[in-house]
């Protein structure tokens, strides 16, 4: 992941109620949340609900599919391991090693 990537989902993410839906998701697992449900849980306007999840699809975050007549948001796992990984790959590389005396 580049930084240009990690910046853009860190700011999509970044709005309260999108990092609420990205929560839900997780905790949803492989089979994702219908909108509905989310909007249930979130209780706010579906419009609202529709701008927050544009937002997250476009950073690459869920997606969305349609079964039958629900429409499915699901997390994008890969994409949320990248970015964990992208912050955390030089995790206390500029440490100082500090050696006590004995």
């Amino acid at each position: 992941m580049k930084l240009e990537q990690a910046a853009n989902i860190l700011a999509k993410i970044g709005n309260p109620t999108r990092l609420k839906i990205v929560r839900l998701l997780v905790r949803a697992g492989e089979d994702g949340l219908a909108v509905g449900q989310i909007q249930k849980q979130l209780d706010i306007p579906g419009s609202t609900l529709t701008h927050h999840i544009a937002h997250l699809k476009s950073a690459g975050v869920i997606r969305q599919q349609r079964r039958q007549a629900t429409l499915l948001c699901t997390m994008e796992y890969p994409v949320l391991q990248d970015l964990v990984d992208y912050l955390t790959a030089e995790c206390c590389s500029e440490q100082v090693i500090r050696h006590d005396p004995d």
